[in-house]
């Protein structure tokens, strides 16, 4: 890794025991291997964050757009009215 800046990271001794634990165990080659991992799963869960908040935002704006709020119970006394009316005439 030619392109690299060294920092430094404090850690409870928790998680400086697991990060040992992995490098030992050899799943990773490295403390720093474990924090990139660490990095990327950060990188992606902040992104899929931001992506679900546009898709609620635009969720929201469809809502707003489409009219004013109806209130449950009438909404559901139009559709039972409408359902019956369909099997007392089965032609409508």
């Amino acid at each position: 890794m030619a392109n690299v800046e060294k920092v430094s990271v404090s850690l409870t001794p928790e998680y400086a025991a697991m990060m040992r634990e992995v490098v030992e165990a050899g799943e990773y080659a490295s403390a720093s291997e474990v924090m990139r991992e660490a990095l990327r799963d950060w990188k992606f869960r902040r992104l899929q964050r931001e992506q679900a908040i546009e898709e609620l935002r635009r969720i929201w704006d469809v809502g707003i757009a489409s009219g004013p709020a109806t209130d449950g119970d009438e909404a559901f006394a139009r559709i039972r009215h409408r359902i019956g009316a369909k099997f007392a005439d089965p032609n409508s």
